[in-house]
C-alpha cells in the first residue's frame, strides 16, 4: 500500500547510490532521514519483510528489485513535478524541492502522465538528475565529481545537488548551469568562456561533470 514514510526510506536508499557505488548503512540512513537509529532499524526490518530491501544485521541496506521499481516510480513523480514547476510556473531550481515533496503524494497517475506528455517526456530534471521512465529505467552518461576531477578536465555540468539551496543560488549566480561546458581549475574553480569562476567550497562534493 502507498505510504509516504516507506517511500521516503526507499527514495533515500535510491539516492545514495545514484552518483556513487557505496551502499548506505543504517546509521547513514538515520542521519539522512533525521531519525533515531532504533527507529530506522525497525523500519528496515519491516521493509525487508515486505521484500523491498535486502539487509543483514550491521550491514548496508540495498533495494530489492521490487524496492528499486517503487523508488524509481516515486522519484519519477518528484522530478517530473520539479521540471513542471520550473518550466510552467517560473519556479527557480532552488525553490522546487519542498513543493515536489508535497505534490508527489497528491497527484494522480493520469495527471502525472499528462505532465510528462506536456513537457515532451524530459529525461532530466532542472538539477540534472535523471527522470526514470514509466518502467523505472534511467540513462546516465559516465560522470566525475568536481572534487575528483583533475585540473584541466573539460566536461559538461551534468548535475548540481539540490540539497543546499544557497549553493544552488551561488552556482546560478556564477553563470554555471546544467549543460554548461567548463574546464576544471581546481576543486572549487572552473573556467567558463575564458573567465575563471570560483564556486563555494561545497561545490566540490555537489557538482558532477561528464567524464
Amino acid at each position: 500500500m502507498p505510504s509516504p514514510a516507506v517511500d521516503d526510506y526507499l527514495k533515500t536508499i535510491y539516492h545514495h547510490t545514484e552518483w556513487q557505488d557505496d551502499r548506505i548503512t543504517p546509521s547513514q540512513l538515520a542521519s539522512e532521514l533525521g531519525l533515531a537509529p532504533s527507529s530506522v532499524t525497525e523500519m528496515v526490518q519491516k521493509l525487508a519483510a515486505q521484500g523491498l530491501v535486502t539487509h543483514r544485521p550491521y550491514g548496508p541496506v540495498s533495494l530489492s528489485e521490487a524496492g528499486e521499481l517503487r523508488a524509481a516510480a516515486i522519484i519519477r513523480r518528484h522530478r517530473l513535478i520539479e521540471t513542471w514547476l520550473v518550466r510552467e510556473f517560473g519556479y527557480a531550481w532552488d525553490e522546487v524541492h519542498d513543493e515536489a515533496e508535497v505534490l508527489e503524494h497528491a497527484i494522480s497517475d493520469r495527471l502525472l502522465e499528462g505532465i510528462d506528455e506536456r513537457l515532451g517526456r524530459p529525461r532530466f530534471d532542472p538539477h540534472g538528475d535523471a527522470i526514470p521512465d514509466a518502467a523505472g529505467h534511467v540513462h546516465r552518461e559516465p560522470f566525475v565529481l568536481l572534487g575528483a576531477a583533475p585540473a584541466g578536465h573539460v566536461g559538461r555540468v551534468l548535475r548540481v545537488s539540490d540539497r543546499d539551496p544557497d549553493l544552488l543560488r551561488a552556482v546560478e549566480a556564477s553563470g554555471v548551469a546544467v549543460g554548461t561546458t567548463v574546464t576544471v581549475v581546481d576543486a572549487a574553480s572552473l573556467r567558463l568562456d575564458d573567465a575563471e569562476v570560483v564556486l563555494p567550497a561545497a561545490a566540490a562534493d555537489a557538482v558532477w561533470l561528464s567524464a
